[in-house]
């Protein structure tokens, strides 16, 4: 194999009267580099956002959340939840009473999710509350018990930063919470409304959290929906995000009859496996790159066949038999698509590497859920793309190599 190898990278060297046959091996090169380049940084998007919107759901709610399959909500709910804290591998668990209103503060308004929270609890199976701002986790503690809100006092409320900028709030302002859970009147049955202190804002970087959600006490919440002492929801955090569902079994167990969970796996199903479709489409279409790229090889080595005819005979006429001069072709392509695909791995890394790290590329939260493009570059793909690119660079490579091992010595040095 020296022999072939050093055969083949002496004539990827192209002299000047074969400069045409050196730019198709150039352009070559620099096809498969920029097809395992983008290959590379396509991959790393898509796992960066499958990896990012993961992460930021799992953190930012619950792996599992136990509900009345029937009925209004949960009650007596306290003994409950200290013998679902003790269900194995759960690691936390909160009450929750959500409802949906209508938050407004002059002439703007914005619908919201709010929910009633103990903090302290709350922040222990969500990080929307560690992301607020100083004070707001203080501010939602309950009230001593026994004491109720003085008259003229507004309740606290911790509001998406994306929802309190709609309704135009800053911290410290009133705003209004409207309720469907209405008040009857002589006039018939009207809206509640209620005023609240804006104590805070949070930013996740999660829209649908940022401009829809929002915190007050879970007494002040039982007040405002009319629910005394009732839940809508116990949520708990797990020691392993991938036995969600079987934890969320034991705790349906534990619970008794009337009581079913769901899990983060089942809420976001249909959006993770959008993205794996994402990521094979991406990567198929991609690979045309290096289809592409092949097809430039073949054209090298096929041209390179046709300059080096001569010298392929005499080879041959010097017992070189024609395996190895098949070999030679194979090892030029070989030589062609390793260069490139080194080439466009270290471009490929280096690039995935820093939009990961300096986050240059903004998006839309709006229409992304996340307001940064994430990367999130695997080795495994390099393993991949890599395989990929050299074995379909290998194949470009059969027919000119069996042309060349095909050369007679005699007809092809018949009139030198």
């Amino acid at each position: 194999m020296r022999f072939e190898l050093f055969v083949a990278a002496r004539y990827l060297r192209a002299k000047r009267r074969q400069a045409v046959v050196g730019v198709v091996t150039s352009i070559s090169i620099a096809g498969v580099a920029a097809g395992v380049a983008a290959l590379i940084i396509a991959l790393a998007i898509t796992n960066g956002m499958r990896r990012d919107l993961q992460d930021r759901l799992v953190d930012t709610s619950a792996h599992v959340q136990l509900m009345r399959v029937e009925g209004d909500g949960i009650r007596d709910w306290r003994p409950l939840l200290e013998r679902l804290r003790k269900v194995p591998h759960v690691t936390a668990a909160s009450p929750g009473l959500y409802e949906q209103v209508l938050v407004a503060r002059g002439a703007r308004d914005g619908g919201a999710l709010i929910e009633g929270v103990l903090p302290d609890q709350e922040i222990t199976v969500s990080s929307l509350l560690k992301q607020a701002t100083p004070g707001s986790v203080a501010a939602l503690q309950p009230l001593p018990e026994g004491t109720t809100p003085k008259p003229g006092d507004l309740q606290p409320i911790v509001l998406g930063s994306d929802l309190a900028e709609t309704v135009g709030a800053t911290i410290g302002d009133r705003i209004i919470l409207i309720s469907p859970q209405g008040e009857m009147t002589p006039y018939g049955q009207i809206p509640k409304m209620v005023p609240f202190r804006l104590a805070g804002t949070f930013h996740s970087g999660f829209y649908q959290y940022d401009a829809s959600w929002g915190f007050i006490r879970l007494a002040d919440a039982q007040r405002l929906f009319d629910e005394p002492d009732l839940l809508s929801v116990i949520s708990f955090k797990v020691d392993n995000l991938n036995r969600a569902p079987e934890v969320g079994r034991a705790i349906e167990q534990a619970a008794g009859k009337g009581f079913m969970t769901n899990n983060w796996m089942e809420q976001n199903r249909e959006l993770f496996r959008a993205l794996r479709l994402e990521q094979v489409v991406t990567f198929i279409i991609i690979t045309l790159i290096v289809v592409v790229a092949a097809l430039n090889i073949l054209i090298a080595l096929t041209m390179m066949v046709m300059e080096k005819t001569r010298d392929i005979a005499v080879l041959m006429s010097f017992g070189v038999d024609p395996m190895q001069v098949r070999r030679i072709f194979l090892l030029q392509g070989f030589l062609i698509s390793v260069v490139g695909t080194l080439a466009g791995l270290v471009m490929g890394y280096i690039a995935s590497w820093a939009g990961g790290h300096y986050h240059f590329i903004h998006l839309s939260a709006e229409v992304y859920s996340i307001d940064t493009l994430p990367f999130a570059p695997r080795v495994i793909d390099g393993v991949i793309v890599a395989a990929v690119s050299i074995g379909v660079s290998l194949l470009a490579t059969l027919y000119p190599s069996v042309a060349a091992s095909r050369i007679l010595p005699a007809e092809a040095l018949r009139y030198e």
